[in-house]
């Protein structure tokens, strides 16, 4: 059946992998041995005397296996690095790189070839591309950002339509096709952004610095032009390499500001944007656009890389704004390269497509929010406009976080493909990802086929490109879905240390899930996560309830459903498992 998942087992292992594995170093009586910090890993691997590497007990380590001969022993390595003390933060920050095979330094080679390349722009490079130096263009990014990746342009024209500019770091000139620093980048496939900090696709000279588009500095870029009515239909466009001289750098809060109090540097054009920005919303979600409202958190650290303070990030109109600008650019990209009916078949791109939801899953959500007491109709069958309808429904309700994070548990997984099959979650026919080349690999294979594109692709190269492609695509979806489980493991590091100094003390939060284990609690102001363990509910005996989300008493038929509010207990914090117990302080409930 088309939406039932197919199930296997495995009948033999032909072979064991030789990745390193990170884990806690631990000795008995006789023997030393390594309790992986991979739970799927259910044996401890015995390390020999003389393969310690100088390691002690209760120290994070990294050991490669050398010797896994039976299933019914444990495995034999070595240790090739220690990380240090189990459970301190930095010993747990540096096992987050490793689980997930972060490169922390760039190669030599890659490093000498960055040296060579000249910061003087060619003359003959400015006459190949639009000059643009005169256009007033600023880029908008976070107070702490040094890689700024777009600038923004807006010019009303004389029949009052508008002339939208994104223009975006030519990354592509500084790095060539089949170079070291290319295979090094393709290597990566994105930045990952840690809790504490970023580990780039690209070395800081270049994101940083030459692709940066640094205010009064001239700098190459890649730029879409939209001529929009005022009602925000793209009646036109143009996509061309330009040199722009960015007249700014604001932050976002700067930008907020002048949305508010009207006053600013260039506030006419900021609050033209704004305008023009809330016209594409609406209309975007009129069309099908989901909006998802998760809220994310960042951290304040002390001198020595502690967290002091957990806080959520504020979405700003001024953060729409750009998202507006960025979404319409790509979207207008890949419809420049996707909607040419004749060669469409034959002209090899880079779409990011998100595919409908798992039935089943859409199932479940509806039965969910329905013993919420909301409703979500999908008689229409199902359409992003459905699922929009229920975010509006809850918006502003307790219940926001919660149902959001059910409904995008239902969506499929937006991923890079050179087959266009549309944008589910942002109704859109045809997406890509063009405005961040410095720190996504798919948005320089972007601006390469482009380029090539507009110099009349060759046979040759097309099918290079139809050949390469797939593999490419799936390459970079794999390396995003590594980085974004790297970024959550080094929150939770950060919560669990922060959580530490908070043992004893009661908040109040939210069931984010239940399992026939226990059930998760999100705090409603730190947005952590921690386990109610089953085991520990010890008033009554709990049956799981699969189908209702629910865990209910045998003798009380006390409810505890997903979305109910709670109030809990810290009780344990183990950094080592990277896990926060709670217990009930609170236990009214209906």
């Amino acid at each position: 059946h088309p939406t039932e998942t197919i199930e296997g087992e495995i009948v033999e292992v032909l072979e064991r992998s030789t990745i390193p594995i990170v884990g806690t170093f631990e000795k008995s009586k006789n023997f030393f041995f390594v309790i992986p910090d991979d739970r799927r890993i259910k044996r401890d691997i015995y390390i020999p005397k003389g393969n310690t590497f100088g390691a002690k007990p209760d120290q994070k380590v990294v050991v490669v296996i050398d010797d896994w001969s039976s299933e019914h022993l444990n495995p034999e390595g070595h240790i090739i690095e220690v990380l240090g003390k189990s459970g301190e933060v930095k010993a747990e920050m540096a096992s987050v790189a490793r689980q997930f095979k972060l490169p922390l330094s760039f190669p030599k080679d890659v490093l000498h070839e960055v040296e060579n390349i000249s910061e003087i722009i060619p003359k003959s490079e400015y006459k190949k591309r639009l000059d643009l130096r005169q256009l007033l263009c600023f880029t908008i990014d976070p107070e702490d950002a040094k890689d700024f990746d777009d600038a923004v342009s807006l010019e009303i024209l004389e029949d009052g339509n508008f002339k939208l500019g994104v223009h975006i770091a030519d990354v592509s000139y500084y790095v060539k096709e089949h170079t070291t620093l290319d295979k090094e980048a393709y290597k990566r496939g994105t930045s990952v952004y840690l809790a504490d900090g970023v580990v780039p696709m690209l070395p800081e000279i270049l994101s940083n610095n030459l692709c940066s588009l640094r205010p009064l500095e001239d700098r190459l870029t890649y730029s879409a032009f939209m001529i929009l009515s005022p009602r925000g239909v793209v009646r036109d466009y143009q996509i061309a390499k330009s040199v722009i001289h960015s007249k700014k750098r604001f932050a976002y809060e700067d930008v907020q500001k002048i949305i508010e109090t009207k006053q600013g540097d260039y506030s006419e054009t900021v609050l033209q944007m704004h305008r023009l920005s809330r016209v594409l919303l609406k209309k975007r979600l009129r069309e099908g656009s989901i909006d998802f409202e998760s809220v994310e958190t960042k951290f304040r650290f002390d001198e020595h890389g502690k967290p002091l303070e957990i806080m959520k990030k504020v979405r700003l109109d001024a953060h729409r704004l750009v998202e507006e600008f960025m979404l319409l650019a790509n979207q207008t990209v890949a419809k420049h390269i996707g909607s040419m009916k004749k060669e469409e078949n034959i002209r090899p791109f880079v779409y990011r497509v998100h595919d409908l939801p798992d039935p089943d899953k859409l199932k479940d959500l509806t039965s969910f929010v329905e013993h919420l007491g909301f409703k979500f109709n999908l008689s229409g069958g199902i359409t992003s406009k459905a699922l929009q309808q229920l975010l509006l429904d809850v918006k502003g309700k307790e219940e926001e976080n919660v149902i959001n994070d059910v409904a995008i548990r239902a969506m499929a997984k937006a991923v890079y493909s050179p087959k266009n099959i549309g944008h589910f979650g942002l109704g859109f026919k045809h997406y890509s990802h063009f405005t961040s080349p410095i720190r996504r690999y798919p948005d320089l294979l972007v601006h390469r086929l482009l380029a090539e594109y507009e110099q009349k692709m060759t046979q040759q190269r097309r099918e290079h490109f139809i050949s390469k492609l797939p593999e490419m695509c799936e390459h970079s979806s794999s390396m995003e879905r590594n980085a974004m489980e790297a970024e959550r493991a080094s929150v939770k590091v950060m919560q669990v240390e922060y959580m530490k100094r908070h043992l004893g003390d009661v908040f109040h939060g939210i069931i984010s899930g239940v399992t026939n284990f226990g059930m998760f609690i999100e705090l409603t102001d730190l947005l952590v996560e921690g386990l109610i363990r089953l085991r520990d509910m010890d008033d009554d005996y709990y049956i799981f309830d699969e189908r209702k989300y629910s865990l209910i008493g045998r003798r009380t038929k006390k409810r505890f459903r997903l979305g109910d509010k709670v109030t809990v207990k810290v009780v344990r914090v183990d950094p080592e498992k990277r896990m926060i117990d709670f217990l009930l302080a609170d236990t009214d409930t209906d």
